[in-house]
């Protein structure tokens, strides 16, 4: 049985200005589409069944977009984050309830065409209450923040990196409900501060993930994914 998936998307975009002062980052054009499209297909794709959107800023548009998801074959859900905004990790907190024991997390702004399924088994297998999936950057798409070696994440931080940190969080995590438990209702929370005490306390697993991560948090990201799914389609032609 395929495990849902938070996907955050109440972000502000500010990188994206002046385009996301009138979309969330979700719509913004990809190859003459909302992204979210794209991001919705790859899923379905990938055996997931159950979305819950995670939205705050410009969330409505959203919803007019992507409705209840059968478009996309997925069942669609929303949750907003309120009158205060409740950072990523408070945002997923408030959505256990939707989301049950066990789930994916996604970045709203990121396109990762891995396959899901293995990522769950791994998580499974591990016996650890959450799973990060780390890519060998080296600094070459964003900033590197994970010291990984032999399978396992030795640190983890996006403020204190050292220069053994040649990957990086991929954007996509399971977890176990439980992490969520003793997360604030009303303070906002990163998720990344719950990534970094999970990984102090050998609570964190990995898995390492070779296909590069997209992303449509800057102009620079949306060009090459819309290369990248250029080159898909070409492909698909011959």
């Amino acid at each position: 049985m395929s495990l849902p998936i938070a996907i955050l998307a109440g972000g502000l975009a500010t990188r994206l200005r002046p385009v996301t002062k009138t979309v969330p980052k979700a719509l913004v054009s990809v190859n003459g589409e909302p992204f979210v499209n794209h991001q919705l297909r790859l899923l379905a794709r990938n055996e997931i069944k159950r979305v819950v959107f995670l939205v705050g800023y410009l969330g409505e548009q959203i919803i007019d977009i992507v409705g209840g998801g059968a478009q996309f074959g997925l069942d669609v859900e929303f949750v907003f984050d309120g009158p205060h905004l409740l950072g990523t990790g408070g945002a997923v907190a408030k959505a256990c309830p939707q989301l049950g024991d066990a789930f994916f997390v996604l970045y709203g702004d990121s396109y990762l065409d891995c396959d899901y399924q293995t990522t769950a088994d791994q998580f499974h297998e591990s016996g650890k209450p959450a799973l990060m999936t780390v890519f060998k950057n080296e600094g070459r798409w964003d900033t590197s923040n994970v010291e990984y070696e032999e399978g396992k994440i030795i640190q983890y931080s996006k403020a204190a990196r050292t220069p053994r940190m040649n990957y990086i969080d991929y954007g996509l995590g399971l977890f176990r409900k439980s992490v969520f438990d003793e997360v604030p209702k009303d303070i906002a929370t990163d998720l990344s501060e719950i990534y970094c005490d999970l990984a102090e306390d050998g609570q964190l697993a990995a898995q390492r993930i070779s296909q590069r991560f997209y992303e449509v948090g800057s102009f620079s990201g949306i060009r090459e994914l819309e290369e990248h799914l250029d080159g898909i389609s070409k492909n698909d032609v011959h």
